[in-house]
């Protein structure tokens, strides 16, 4: 829907290196890049926050003096801090074939803004700290909620519709919310690794993560949690952003993309994690990650 949507949109090249159409909206902006040809090293940068989606080919990012590269394919979210710098390279574009990447560019006010009504209305237990945008590079596969929210920003900032202002500032909010819930989770994942013992949340997920393949019993993490399933559930939500068993999907998911990518057999990481079927496991594999573990296995190969 995503690459459709942005070939429906594109015209005809000004330049085939990083051919640039813009679209302006409230404390935001949206622009589709197209490269036509082989290129390295092609400077980006901006003085606000820029998540890239990518759509069709392959890129490959250098930031921080080389210090980090790495491939960026479709399916996959790279979020750039404001003012920082990456060069990049386009090793498979062509005039049939082009590379073509979302950006949207969001202001640092409105990233703040955010962060401050989900401090009021949705604080996190304190020991997790505030909602805030940390200034770090973010590159990640995104799921098919955030490939949605992508169509759905692409049809609102190029249509004339009367209410178009209201619309992208509700769709940028929640894209601005998924970059926040995934910093946060990040932390806190690391963060129970590191101190399984400091709270009861953190015990309950420490548990999760290291039996990732089991059924997940729910009245024994509440007890190691010391909550009421009530409670458990409760702050589970507002500081992982969803249940546990959907959780315990997603880092299975993560997991199993970690091993196909390592070289080991797809069944044998099926049955490795937990799940009960193979074409379950691939049909939610593509769901969350685009592609079927075959198509991921056989891209990871190609690297």
């Amino acid at each position: 829907m995503l690459k459709e949507l942005v070939e429906h949109k594109r015209r005809l090249p000004n330049v085939l290196v990083e051919n640039k159409i813009s679209f302006a909206g409230p404390e935001s902006e949206l622009s589709i890049y197209d490269t036509y040809q082989q290129a390295s090293r092609v400077k980006l940068k901006s003085d606000q926050l820029l998540f890239c989606g990518m759509v069709t080919g392959k890129k490959i990012m250098h930031a921080e003096n080389d210090y980090y590269h790495s491939d960026f394919f479709p399916h996959e979210s790279f979020i750039m801090a404001p003012s920082q710098e990456v060069e990049i390279d386009f090793p498979t574009a062509d005039l049939n074939n082009p590379t073509t990447c979302l950006a949207i560019e969001i202001s640092k006010e409105r990233v703040n803004q955010v962060a401050d009504k989900l401090n009021s209305s949705m604080a996190k237990q304190e020991v997790f700290g505030h909602w805030q945008y940390n200034e770090q590079l973010v590159h990640t596969h995104h799921n098919a909620e955030t490939q949605a929210l992508l169509s759905r920003i692409v049809e609102i900032y190029t249509e004339n519709h009367q209410d178009r202002s209201y619309m992208i500032d509700l769709a940028v909010s929640e894209l601005t919310i998924r970059l926040l819930r995934h910093q946060s989770r990040d932390f806190i994942l690391s963060f129970s690794g590191q101190e399984p013992d400091n709270n009861g949340l953190n015990a309950a997920l420490n548990y999760m993560v290291k039996h990732i393949n089991e059924t997940l019993d729910v009245d024994h993490l509440c007890r190691l949690a010391c909550m009421s399933r009530t409670k458990f559930f409760h702050n589970f939500k507002v500081n992982l952003g969803c249940s546990p068993i959907a959780f315990q999907q997603q880092i299975r998911l993560k997991q199993a993309a970690m091993l196909i990518k390592s070289g080991l057999q797809i069944t044998h990481v099926c049955f490795e994690l937990g799940f009960s079927s193979t074409s379950h496991f691939s049909r939610s594999f593509k769901l969350f990650h685009g592609l079927s573990p075959s198509q991921y296995k056989a891209r990871s190969d190609q690297k």
